[in-house]
Formats: structure tokens, sequence, C-alpha cells
């Protein structure tokens, strides 16, 4: 089944994948390019020595403007990469360390990853621009959780969350705040607080503190001190972090 995404104005989202498409970067793993370093490039785990980050990419904005499901993508996209090479398990040389090691390279579960990921970072981010053009009169944002056997502990425990879209906590915790998350943020004017108060929800007002851990990155040789409930390399907010680069690209076209 495809992603359950919310309804959005589709160049919102559009938008945030063009700005990263701007910036192709081959990887051989998901941690050497990490969180916010995300929002300013493409890149998928892997590819490097593979010519495929375009083909990828661009079958990416195709299922984002035509609304394809997943099965869409994946039907499309594969027989070209099997073509390519990039498909299955092989050997390749870890650019980082100089030693050889079997790699996963294209499969159906990949596929998978790459589309919910760069699906929910692009909503994210078409959302998170609503959100800032909004903020005067729909100032508050709501964490949402679908509450199933599939959701976090500390996920669940965020859900009705209520801060101010500028609230510090939102640096770190709004969703996707990891591999596979389903969360979202919605926006909320003091009448729409109201209300859900009036119909008996039951709004939290304080961010919880879930604690930390220590997390390496073997990669880069960084240490994080990672929020317990979200997954290293998510320990940032997606949508304003493509909102910013988006920002930023705008700017410099004016002063062109």
């Amino acid at each position: 089944m495809a992603a359950d995404f919310q309804p959005l104005p589709p160049r919102a989202a559009i938008a945030a994948l063009q700005a990263r498409g701007q910036n192709l970067r081959p990887s051989f793993a998901w941690q050497d390019v990490y969180a916010s370093l995300h929002a300013d490039m493409f890149t998928v785990a892997k590819s490097a020595g593979h010519d495929i980050l375009d083909e990828i990419f661009e079958a990416l904005l195709k299922a984002l403007e035509e609304g394809s499901t997943f099965e869409d993508f994946a039907d499309e996209l594969e027989p070209l990469l099997r073509q390519r090479g990039w498909w299955g398990r092989t050997t390749a040389i870890d650019p980082l360390t100089g030693q050889n090691q079997i790699v996963q390279l294209g499969s159906a579960r990949r596929l998978r990853t790459i589309f919910d990921v760069n699906m929910r970072v692009s909503y994210a981010t078409g959302h998170w621009n609503a959100f800032e053009a909004n903020k005067d009169v729909r100032p508050f944002l709501r964490y949402v959780a679908i509450l199933d056997d599939r959701t976090r502990d500390e996920h669940r425990a965020m859900h009705n969350l209520v801060l101010p879209v500028d609230h510090p906590f939102w640096q770190t915790f709004a969703p996707p705040n990891g591999w596979n998350c389903r969360c979202t943020l919605q926006s909320l004017s003091q009448r729409d607080v109201d209300r859900l108060i009036a119909e008996g929800e039951q709004l939290q007002f304080e961010p919880p503190d879930f604690g930390t851990r220590e997390w390496l990155n073997k990669r880069t040789g960084e240490t994080r001190e990672i929020p317990n409930g979200i997954d290293p390399g998510w320990d940032y907010n997606p949508g304003q972090a493509g909102h910013k680069v988006i920002t930023r690209r705008l700017e410099a076209e004016r002063d062109l």
C-alpha cells in the first residue's frame, strides 16, 4: 500500500523535491549525509560509483507530480535499475575504509524506503512553508500520530501535543521522526484549539522529556545526543530545513 500523505497543493511538495534535485550527491552509506544536509541535496545510499541518481530522482519527481502510487513508481524504475546493474547484493569498495564488502543495491524493500522517505520529506517541507506563511492566524501546531500497533511509544505519547509554530521543541521533534514514521503536524488557530477542547480532545501543552542516548556516527566519528523516540539521522526538523533552503534560493534568484 502506498504511503498515506495529507492533502497538500502539489506545487509545494514538488518545489521541495526540485530544490534538492539541483544537487545530486552520490553516497556510500546513509550516515555519510546526515540529517539537515539532506535538505540541500538528493542522495541514495550505495549510489556512489553507479550512474543511477538522475533516474531515481526523475522517477520520484514524476510520481509526486502525477500522484502515483509506490507500485507505479517501482514498476517503472525497477527494470531500468536492473538494466544498469544496480540491483541485488554485490561487493563494493567502501571509499572511507578502502575495504571490499558485501552491499545491498536495489531491492523492492529499498525502493519502498526511497519512495517513502523522499515523499514524506517533500510533503513536510511543503507543510512547513504553509505553517510559516499562516502562523499569524494559525499560530499552533498539533502533533498527530497514527495510533495503531506500529506506532512508537514516544510518538504515541506526543499525540495531541499543541505548541506554537516557533517553539524550540519542533526543531528536533517535527515529523517524520524516523524510518517509516507516519506522524504529521496540523496547524491550528486559537479557535481550533478551543473547539478541540470543547469536543473532548485531551490536548497537551507541555512538551515531554524522553531523555537522550549517545550515538556514534562511525562514518564521521561524530558523537550526537539523540532524543529517545527519534532514529539517528532524523534528529532535526525536515520540513523547516527544506523551507530554509527554498527561501534562500528564492532570495538569491531575486538578487540576480
